[in-house]
């Protein structure tokens, strides 16, 4: 390691707080060094030192074009001379912002309407919350707020939208989550269902619970249920057979409005323009971010359906002005980066990139995992996959939490020269490797995790942690 890397590392723990990092041990130099990041290109980034990765989970989840796109950083650099920023307030606009729009409105699903701008995929779903107070209070339901969220799924760590997330790690120690947020069933096939149940059943099952709390919460206090296509980082969880017809069949009997929080999903990561495509939801609010730049620069969305506007509509007629904005919305720099990233998902077929490599990836997968003695499921779709790590695959039996096997996996790849995410929820090792990913790079992700999974079951047998069976 270099002295310039480790003046960077000593300076970050004295003067960074960092995301999802335990606090103390990073600034008193205990826990692991911080890895200072310098380049990348496609697939792979490179390190201060000059190590290069293959990084499987582009970024998180949000490097859809892959590292290192001039035509990004050249619409960047000529918006900026251009026109660097202009507010949105009171109708002013920009052009790339009004070809943005356009563009959004003809990939989403159909009977979407108009789209609001904000920075990330927390800001977007806090308006989600306040469109659905808005919608129910125009149309003389006051008491219809309630929000259903489910367990394990994640919409951002904001107030509202940390609330909405259905993860423990994000609500402990800030008081959320807050105001008229339930969590319902979380529809995890392999842990859910009751032995001997099919995956429609276990839909069916969902659904019904579903169904029960909103009688028991009363169908006229429950606004609306938000849900991601698929759940990204509660585990990268796939739904079963027929869970979104069933559940869309009770949101429409008691009139609740569907969020479907497409920000992993969305701009193609299944291999449709969003998840919503793929899975047949038709949702009243779409929320947006991660792919709609690649994490080039940041920008979010809301995505309002043709329902929902015309009640907007009528508001703005009964209480003026819509009291809702932000001073970067519609940001014009962000909206070119967001136009050359869509360019370029059009021009190289990445949507269909993600369709057919996708596909290889899940064979691959599959093909290597599905028997090996750690990992008790395999599962994905699309350019997302997922091992579900567990100490007994006969009897679904998981790790302790203090083994830190999923922690563990995640290092051992990074060891293989391999960037994988280690999920909050369990001994999970996730993968959502940038759109453009050839059938080569999925061998070479296959290749080293494998590598990673037989150093940590070694590991693992010779500290009498776990016994193959």
């Amino acid at each position: 390691m270099s002295d310039a890397t480790q003046r960077l590392q000593a300076l970050d723990r004295k003067t960074v707080f960092h995301s999802s990092t335990h606090l103390r041990a990073h600034a008193d130099g205990t826990g692991p060094a911080p890895r200072v990041m310098e380049g990348g290109k496609g697939v792979y980034v490179t390190d201060a030192d000059g190590n290069s990765l293959l990084d499987a989970f582009a970024g998180l989840y949000c490097v859809n074009i892959g590292y290192g796109r001039a035509e990004v950083a050249e619409a960047i650099y000529h918006q900026a001379k251009k026109l660097a920023y202009y507010h949105t307030y009171a109708g002013h606009t920009n052009e790339p912002l009004v070809t943005l729009s356009e563009r959004v409105l003809k990939m989403a699903p159909e009977g979407m309407s108009k789209v609001y701008y904000g920075l990330g995929g927390s800001d977007a779903n806090e308006l989600n919350v306040k469109l659905v107070w808005y919608y129910h209070n125009v149309i003389g339901q006051p008491e219809k707020k309630k929000i259903i969220s489910r367990l394990r799924g994640y919409h951002g760590c904001t107030v509202m939208s940390g609330g909405l997330t259905g993860l423990p790690l994000f609500h402990t120690a800030f008081d959320l989550p807050v105001g008229p947020i339930l969590h319902t069933d979380c529809p995890h096939y392999y842990w859910g269902a009751e032995p001997g149940m099919s995956e429609l059943e276990f839909s069916r099952q969902c659904a019904d619970r579903l169904e029960a709390m909103i009688l028991a919460e009363g169908p006229e206090t429950v606004g609306a249920f938000i849900g991601e296509p698929v759940l990204g980082t509660g585990g990268i969880i796939p739904p079963p057979q027929g869970y979104w017809d069933a559940i869309q069949a009770v949101l429409s009997k008691y009139e609740v409005l569907l969020i479907a929080d497409e920000v992993v999903c969305g701009f193609g990561r299944l291999g449709t323009p969003f998840g919503s495509h793929m899975y047949d939801i038709k949702p009243d609010l779409i929320t947006i971010a991660k792919g709609l730049t690649s994490a080039y620069l940041p920008l979010s969305g809301v995505i309002v359906g043709e329902r929902v506007w015309a009640v907007l509509e009528d508001g703005s007629d009964e209480y003026g002005p819509i009291g809702h904005g932000y001073t970067y919305s519609g940001h014009p720099i962000c909206a070119a980066a967001a136009n050359a990233n869509l360019d370029i998902i059009e021009r190289e077929s990445l949507i269909d990139n993600a369709r057919d490599t996708g596909a290889y990836l899940q064979q691959q997968m599959r093909a290597e995992f599905s028997d090996h003695p750690l990992v008790g499921e395999v599962r994905g779709v699309g350019m997302l996959a997922a091992l579900e790590l567990v100490a007994d695959r006969e009897r679904k039996q998981r790790f302790e939490p203090a083994d830190k096997v999923g922690l563990r996996a995640a290092a051992a790849c990074h060891g293989q020269g391999l960037i994988a995410r280690a999920m909050p929820h369990g001994d999970i090792l996730g993968f959502a490797p940038p759109l453009l990913m050839t059938s080569s790079q999925v061998d070479e992700l296959v290749v080293k995790t494998r590598a990673a999974l037989d150093f940590i079951s070694d590991e693992l047998l010779r500290e009498g942690v776990w016994r193959a069976a």
